[in-house]
């Protein structure tokens, strides 16, 4: 009987016109991404001669649009129609793309960081807009699954990206890479088109002034229990995540005193244990409420920064990191289920905007630290420090296990 309505739950989720063309879509753009991520990160050491600073300005040109746009982009997801900003910010960031291509072929290669920028600065206006449509137009018990197969998607690419990004620069140059990004994006582009019409955007929606609305997302925020709570367990989860992320090349030469060059099967590791993950969350995604998955992944990881900290040999290692990522999804689909089920569809931007930028600024702030920190304490407390903070990211979802019911806080009501 389970398996029957396990048979049609994916049944109608693949029936689902949006959740189809999003995943087409996420597909051509996950291509498109890692092809960029790994074509430029390679041109611009071969050009740098592995000149630190510059490599740096990729992840600068990366991550930095996220502080500086998630707000403002999701403030304007919620203004705009989701259909049209997602078609126009693929079709913007495919524009940009060729114009980076001409620029390189008779100017200077330093417009490479452009790519990269515009296209992650659109993403934080795309995004929320995606969230949305899954709000619009996914039923209630089919959103937790069908984040799983958008996460699932992601993890499958966390291990065929590099290789797809790194095979095309290498074969073909960077003018074809660039090329790849550029048509990418044109095709995610065109197969939003097969998504539903927008809804007509009311008149006094279209009025209402801009700061008001930003002011509004944060009152949306900080009344909602459920999302107060999430925005804590973000903060304690980007603290600890941003402490261990430089530290794998580390415990690779230090702590198993092998060669930098075997940092490679740790990423392998977290990558495959994050595909069978997101194949094992889809089968009980619907038994477990949200709040309980994104707890027992916090809880999960915790135990394995823990592992990883005491660990001396390279197959414990790379157990703990595997394990780790076969509950990467549940923390993934948590987060996203829980904002989906306690948003309503007016804020859904605007709330996005504000969470995420909290575990992102969290985890660069001990990101940036981490290297005067590796020079004062041991790896051991660095990892051990990473796990106690996941764990009091768990304990601030723990008022939420009991939760009958999903309260939205009316926008009239702030």
């Amino acid at each position: 009987m389970t398996k029957t309505n396990s048979d049609m739950s994916m049944g109608a989720l693949f029936r689902n016109q949006v959740i189809r063309t999003i995943l087409l879509s996420a597909l051509f753009l996950q291509i498109g991404i890692w092809v960029r991520n790994y074509s430029i990160l390679l041109f611009v050491i071969e050009k740098t001669h592995e000149n630190p600073v510059a490599v740096s300005l990729i992840s600068v040109a990366e991550f930095a649009p996220i502080f500086l746009f998630s707000f403002i982009g999701g403030t304007f997801a919620d203004r705009w129609r989701p259909k049209r900003t997602m078609v126009w910010c693929d079709f913007l960031s495919a524009i940009s793309i060729f114009a980076v291509l001409l620029t390189l072929i008779y100017g200077s290669w330093r417009v490479i960081f452009f790519a990269t920028l515009v296209s992650s600065v659109l993403s934080q206006f795309s995004q929320p807009s995606g969230m949305k449509l899954f709000k619009l137009h996914v039923k209630e018990e089919l959103i937790q699954l069908g984040m799983s197969m958008y996460q699932t998607l992601f993890a499958v690419f966390m291990i065929l990206g590099p290789i797809i990004g790194t095979f095309v620069f290498q074969h073909y140059g960077i003018t074809t890479a660039i090329s790849m990004m550029g048509i990418a994006f044109l095709l995610s582009a065109a197969v939003l088109f097969m998504l539903p019409p927008d809804r007509e955007v009311k008149e006094d929606k279209e009025q209402t002034a801009l700061m008001h609305e930003m002011k509004a997302g944060f009152s949306y925020v900080w009344n909602s229990r459920v999302l107060t709570l999430l925005g804590g367990c973000f903060a304690a989860a980007g603290l600890a995540m941003g402490l261990t992320q430089p530290m794998g090349v580390f415990i690779i030469t230090e702590q198993l005193g092998l060669p930098k060059e075997q940092l490679q099967w740790l990423m392998a590791a977290f990558g495959i244990g994050m595909i069978l993950g997101g194949g094992l969350t889809m089968g009980f995604t619907k038994k477990i409420p949200p709040q309980i998955l994104l707890a027992s992944g916090l809880a999960v990881s915790a135990i394995g920064f823990f592992v990883i900290g005491f660990s001396e040999q390279m197959w414990v290692t790379l157990t703990a990191q595997f394990i780790s990522g076969v509950f990467m999804p549940a923390i993934q689909i948590g987060i996203n289920t829980m904002i989906l089920q306690n948003t309503e569809e007016a804020f859904i931007g605007r709330v996005n905007g504000i969470l995420n930028p909290m575990f992102m600024g969290a985890m660069v702030i001990t990101m940036t630290g981490s290297g005067w920190l590796k020079s004062t304490f041991s790896l051991l407390t660095i990892y051990e420090t990473s796990a106690l903070l996941l764990i009091i990211g768990v304990l601030t979802l723990v008022p939420l296990f009991k939760q009958p019911t999903i309260v939205l806080k009316k926008e009239e009501e702030l």
